[in-house]
């Protein structure tokens, strides 16, 4: 089938094809690895601020200690995830065809968002500025109207829906189109992705019940699934700008979107309803945790 032989060309990512980037990126190799100094230097400074700011950190007790190297870790893997989305090949890749774009973003909003919100990095990047910038935002973050802010925007529903929002405005045929044929509307499509999963998993793993968040897990996967079903389910092409390229690929424009949109139906879908189940089975251990405690304070 032709459709199953395009997904596993898409892991062969030729150094001999044409470039067909963006007007205004440039490469820096014949991998077409992306040079944009817009997206280099936010991944710089947050690999600088981290590895300051846990120098200056170090726990000292064992446990300390093997807390802090599992949100190293953690952070760094959903850096690399990050990273990889959106300066490796794959970013090459996602201007050629419409496929490897969704691999991108799914990376970038159900890999490396959960993966950076796990570790909580905001103490760390504090710590990795200097001492007067440090006591600046300090005092900033403090200030009242900002953790009204934060604390609204954090709230599970709003969240929610925000981050919903943002998924689907952006997945609109003429705006995502737009964004694919515009630089600066291109990064800020990928920083709304990104910035609205930070948020929306913050809200499901810190913020919210487990259960309501698990809620709220399925509820993303849900829209998500329906948009990614609407778009490889299309009898047509939605996404003519995006998809142009893929005859260069040996697939068609429908061909591509089709499994485009199953990227987003199934992989993302499995993520978000894998991370629903996992908040599901640790709301029950609490739960059985606080009903053995009660049973044996009644039996004393």
């Amino acid at each position: 089938m032709r459709t199953a032989s395009a997904f596993m060309f898409l892991a062969a990512i030729a150094a001999s094809q044409p470039a067909l980037a963006h007007e205004g990126h440039s490469h820096a190799s014949s991998l077409a690895w992306t040079a944009d100094p817009w997206i280099l230097a936010p991944l710089a400074l947050g690999a600088v601020l981290f590895a300051c700011g846990s120098l200056r950190f170090r726990p000292r007790s064992p446990a300390g200690r093997r807390a802090f190297a599992h949100r190293a870790f953690t952070f760094w893997s959903g850096w690399l995830v990050l990273a990889g989305a959106l300066v490796s090949p794959l970013h090459w890749l996602g201007e050629q065809l419409f496929t490897g774009h969704m691999i991108e973003h799914e990376l970038v909003m159900a890999v490396s968002a959960p993966l950076i919100v796990l570790a909580r990095p905001a103490a760390m990047l504090l710590w990795g500025l200097p001492r007067m910038v440090r006591r600046r935002a300090a005092q900033v973050l403090a200030t009242n109207a900002l953790r009204r802010t934060w604390t609204f925007l954090s709230s599970g529903t709003v969240a929610t829906v925000v981050h919903g929002v943002a998924i689907w405005a952006w997945h609109a045929p003429v705006l995502f189109d737009a964004a694919v044929g515009s630089v600066p509307l291109h990064r800020l499509q990928h920083l709304c992705f990104f910035t609205t999963a930070i948020l929306f998993w913050w809200s499901v793993i810190w913020k919210t019940h487990r259960g309501l968040a698990a809620w709220h897990l399925f509820l993303t996967m849900l829209h998500m699934s329906i948009l990614g079903a609407l778009i490889a389910l299309s009898p047509q092409v939605l996404y003519g700008l995006q998809t142009q390229g893929a005859a260069q690929w040996g697939i068609s424009p429908l061909e591509d979107q089709q499994m485009a949109g199953l990227v987003m139906w199934v992989p993302a879908g499995v993520i978000y309803a894998g991370a629903a189940l996992a908040l599901i089975a640790l709301c029950i251990k609490g739960s059985g945790k606080r009903g053995a405690g009660g049973t044996h304070i009644i039996a004393q």
